[in-house]
């Protein structure tokens, strides 16, 4: 396993939302009252960028159909078509005056 860093504490703030490429993988950092979330940055419906998602009482929903996920495991909420695997979530690594994330190498 290895340490990606992500971000400074110091850029953190609620509403905060960057995306990160690593390899062949993206994640979606966030923000909200306080907690800090992450996960894949695509959704796992139809690909579409969670980047412009509307976010709200705990959920993440794409805007492409309207499928939600929840922020704080990607467990699938609600869906408009046919259903699809959770959003794959990953735990936020605090080093230092970084936050980032473990992945295999």
């Amino acid at each position: 396993m290895r340490l990606y860093p992500l971000e400074k504490l110091i850029n953190l703030h609620d509403s905060y939302m960057r995306e990160f490429k690593i390899d062949n993988l993206q994640l979606l950092l966030i923000q909200r009252h306080g907690e800090l979330f992450l996960m894949e940055a695509h959704c796992p419906h139809r690909g579409h960028p969670l980047t412009v998602a509307s976010i709200e009482n705990g959920f993440i929903q794409c805007t492409l159909h309207q499928y939600q996920f929840a922020l704080s495991d990607g467990r699938l909420l609600h869906t408009t078509e046919e259903p699809c695997r959770a959003l794959r979530t990953f735990a936020v690594v605090y080093a230092g005056s970084e936050v980032g994330v473990m992945l295999d190498e």
